[in-house]
């Protein structure tokens, strides 16, 4: 029976982030929907009649829904069906079926990264640095990561075999797995620096987010953490229920945490903190980057505004939209932009379209920089004509072009020496990752290496290169020696990762992340919250200057 109305008389029972409600049918102001209505119709049929191609009616309604969604102009309102509606609810759920191993592609063999906590993987016995060679009783040389993990993942309950190769044992091991239910956490363990400065991370904001939060905090209190580093950097967003929770956790009771105004009935609200937070005297640095969007800049907008924590790095990506999600069958769901949110001091932090005069881009356009990674001086110009709000304390805040950092932090850019590195090897790439992998896991065999602290010696570089060469990847001494900071610190990751583990990895990370470091120092200077926020207002322009 064909669906005469389409896409034009919807109506579904849809689950707002925050609480369900009923999106009404509405009519025209001008009461032309129905001809237009009919108008609709009538190119329908004639299009399915006479159009020199054959296209069936399920075709015409996909293309008319995909056009008028398209129209709207709007990149967050999509229609998500299948693959894509699994995706989404994997992302906000954390759960997905499967064995519970991060892999990555190495020398054409699916190489495991590291097995997740109390994974199949991990009760299993699968090691950092396996290769699965098999699967099913299929090779998987050559296989794409995507394959892979269509291959591992599965329905629960469900069985699946594989073949690893382990480095210092001869002969391939085999594994019998069942795939489990397994629930990927936006909170991982958090680590903790010297002078009881802890770091956790939150990506992305999931239904379980701020319990995995507060679990965590709690634990890293106990193991001696005073002061908290939490990093929101490439946190894409999520949920908008769980952004007001995880906020709620640093918050006190009745201060609002944000505010959506929408069309819809139910879409404009404001939320408040409902509970007393249990970390009061926590001092909080915040670390955002581009990659910081929708919900992730809810909690550092909320924390920034009400002076609970200080916001270190560069602007946030921008997105003060709020999505619903319109269930419109099994695997079916529409994503739709119904509201705009602000901050507690009244700020919307939406990029505005590029038709439109962003403060930002011109001040990119001024310095020649991309807007997210503008300095203090750079954004002088914006600053002038950038909408003026004020925190709890008093302290200036600007709307538009994303959540704007304290204290605006770039990484370290790549000298250029390194550049003419990255061109030289080019599209081997893939080459390169590879000989690092393969080296670090020699090392591991010949336990050459005893000590995470370990130091990249000129030998080891030196062995990286006849490596490349090997692989047909040529590097002149000049170029080796420019780039041999860069070196140095990915054959150093690789290794960390490999011989001692992802949290190894990570200390060595950190070493060189100067947001990171940055974010330490202020936070060994600092008792109490009050005290950090006055290390901030101290900082000076100067701090912000890009390292090379």
């Amino acid at each position: 029976m064909r669906q005469r109305w389409g896409v034009i008389g919807l109506v579904a029972v849809v689950s707002f982030f925050t609480g369900g409600w009923l999106l009404q049918r509405g009519s025209a102001a001008d009461g032309n929907v129905y001809q237009q209505a009919r108008l609709f119709d009538d190119v329908l049929s004639h299009v399915s009649q006479y159009y020199v191609d054959s296209l069936s009616e399920t075709s015409l309604y996909r293309k008319a829904t995909d056009g008028l969604l398209s129209e709207l102009h709007d990149p967050y309102s999509v229609l998500l069906v299948e693959d894509d509606y699994k995706q989404l609810t994997e992302t906000t759920t954390g759960n997905y079926g499967g064995l519970g191993i991060q892999i990555d592609v190495r020398d054409g063999w699916i190489t495991v990264v590291a097995p997740l906590p109390e994974s199949p993987a991990e009760q299993a016995g699968i090691e950092t640095g396996d290769q699965i060679i098999e699967v099913d009783g299929k090779s998987t040389q050559g296989w794409s990561n995507e394959r892979a993990v269509n291959a591992l993942r599965g329905e629960p309950g469900s069985k699946v075999h594989i073949k690893v190769e382990r480095t210092g044992i001869s002969q391939p091991l085999d594994y019998d797995f069942v795939r489990a239910r397994i629930h990927l956490k936006s909170v991982p363990a958090g680590t903790l620096f010297p002078g009881g400065v802890g770091y956790i991370s939150l990506n992305p904001v999931s239904e379980s987010s701020a319990a995995e939060l507060q679990a965590e905090i709690s634990s890293m209190i106990q193991k001696g953490m005073k002061s908290m580093i939490f990093d929101l950097r490439g946190n894409p967003g999520g949920l908008l229920d769980q952004g007001v929770k995880v906020s709620d956790l640093f918050l006190e009771p009745k201060q609002e945490i944000v505010s959506t105004r929408g069309r819809a009935r139910g879409s404009s609200r404001q939320f408040f903190d409902d509970a007393q937070q249990l970390w009061p005297n926590l001092p909080i640095v915040v670390l955002v980057n581009e990659g910081s969007a929708s919900a992730a800049e809810i909690i550092a907008g909320a924390l920034q505004d009400h002076d609970r924590a200080v916001v270190v790095g560069t602007p946030t990506f921008g997105k003060g939209l709020v999505q619903t999600l319109f269930t419109l069958g099994e695997n079916v769901a529409l994503k739709l932009t119904t509201a705009r949110w602000y901050t507690p001091s009244g700020r919307t932090i939406q990029r505005v379209a590029k038709n439109e005069e962003d403060q930002f881009e011109m001040a990119a356009r001024d310095s020649g920089k991309p807007a997210a990674l503008l300095t203090g001086a750079d954004t002088a110009k914006a600053d002038s004509v950038a909408p003026i709000f004020h925190t709890d304390a008093g302290r200036t805040v600007r709307g538009g072009g994303g959540i704007v950092p304290d204290i605006l932090m770039r990484p370290d850019s790549a000298t250029a020496g390194e550049k003419a590195f990255i061109e030289a090897v080019g599209s081997k790439v893939q080459e390169y990752r590879d000989v690092l992998t393969t080296y670090a896991l020699d090392l591991k065999k010949d336990q050459s290496v005893r000590s995470e602290d370990f130091t990249v010696t000129p030998a080891m570089r030196a062995e990286v290169v006849q490596r490349l060469a090997r692989k047909k990847v040529t590097l002149t001494p000049a170029q080796v020696s420019d780039a041999g900071r860069f070196l140095d610190q990915s054959l150093a990751y690789e290794v960390a990762r490999y011989v001692f583990g992802r949290p190894a990895e990570f200390r060595r990370r950190a070493r060189d992340d100067r947001q990171i470091q940055t974010a330490i120092d202020l936070l060994k200077r600092a008792s109490t919250p009050r005290d950090l926020l006055g290390l901030a207002r101290a900082t000076t322009p100067t701090s912000n200057a890009p390292s090379n």
